[in-house]
């Protein structure tokens, strides 16, 4: 049997992303407050280069977490040039060769309305996760038995306090308690937070709360195909946007000279769709939905595919592949968590 394609990632612009990298082997990849300086000009750099929307981050030891927003099908050739980038410019001033970073980085599509804010929150209440401050990934496994954690007063203000006296997150900015950089976006997160006056004062309270109330709900058990946070209707809206691409990129290939990339783009697989069960599969970094009778409109055609094929997205930028299997695609992802910090 031939050697497997690596499965490639949807870009949609306009989507938000939750991206996560982790360190090769679970080693750091900031070892001092000079790494983590340079890594955020790096960052700076990529929102300017790429014309990302940055909407969140946090820096860990081992691995940092991104929300951004893409404005161009470009988020794989952002986030690998930022990473390529640190890690060359990481292993010259530490004197090392080789990978720092686990794999490819991870990405999942985020809706932001109905998980947008959740997801900030998440992002920034990882200096809360640590081990140190009692909540390692033994502790919150025994908590999710229950639905809550039992809340301990002084590690509550622990975890409080360093929440609000992290350096190295996008939290200060939200709550007004440093100076927000150009390049971070707070607007959209702090207006799903609720209308009213002191937006960032609101946010504190909902992301402080969850540390008060012993909340350890994970956003990640409710994965759609392991790709896509969201409604099943915010999904199936997606499949929908790619397939009309794809369809649009079918004609174009008829015209000469574009056969080859056409073939290359999966263009001879079949791209039927149907009306939206609730059933997704894993393929990789991507996803796929399978289409029953039950019946969900497209809204922007106004019409409803025959049904009876799934959708499978391994397209690389825009480019995807549709068919009834998803030969030629592995799993590649970093999805290990370190034994310090659960992100």
């Amino acid at each position: 049997m031939g050697a497997m394609a690596r499965p490639l990632r949807m870009e949609r612009i306009g989507c938000w992303y939750h991206i996560t990298a982790r360190g090769n082997e679970r080693r750091d990849i900031f070892r001092d407050d000079g790494d983590r300086r340079h890594f955020l000009e790096l960052l700076e750099e990529a929102v300017s280069m790429f014309a990302l929307r940055l909407h969140a981050y946090v820096l860990m030891s081992n691995h940092y977490h991104l929300l951004v927003q893409i404005t161009e099908a470009n988020l794989s050739r952002a986030i690998h040039w930022l990473n390529v980038s640190y890690t060359v410019w990481f292993n010259r001033r530490h004197g090392r060769s080789g990978h720092l970073f686990q794999g490819r980085f991870k990405s999942v599509v985020v809706e932001p309305a109905g998980w947008g804010l959740k997801v900030s929150r998440y992002i920034h209440l990882n200096l809360a996760r640590l081990r140190r401050l009692g909540l390692g990934k033994r502790e919150m496994q025994r908590s999710r038995l229950v639905g809550v954690e039992r809340v301990d007063e002084e590690q509550v203000q622990e975890r409080i306090r360093t929440l609000r006296c992290f350096p190295w997150s996008s939290y200060r900015a939200y709550i007004g308690s440093a100076k927000r950089p150009a390049w971070l976006a707070v607007g959209a997160v702090l207006r799903l937070a609720g209308k009213g006056a002191n937006p960032g004062e609101r946010y504190r309270q909902h992301c402080e709360a969850a540390i008060r109330q012993g909340l350890v709900e994970s956003p990640w058990d409710k994965l759609i195909g392991q790709a896509v946070l969201g409604s099943q209707r915010f999904a199936a809206r997606l499949a929908a946007s790619l397939a009309r691409d794809d369809s649009t990129r079918r004609k174009l290939s008829k015209r000469p000279g574009l056969e080859e990339g056409h073939r290359r783009s999966g263009g001879s697989a079949r791209r039927e769709m149907g009306s939206v069960s609730q059933s997704l599969w894993r393929c990789g970094a991507g996803f796929g939905i399978a289409f029953g009778k039950d019946g969900l409109r497209d809204e922007h055609s106004g019409t409803e595919p025959a049904g009876g094929h799934r959708v499978y997205e391994c397209g690389y930028g825009a480019e995807t592949l549709f068919g009834a299997s998803a030969g030629g695609s592995r799993h590649r992802e970093a999805s290990q968590t370190s034994n310090e910090q659960i992100a």
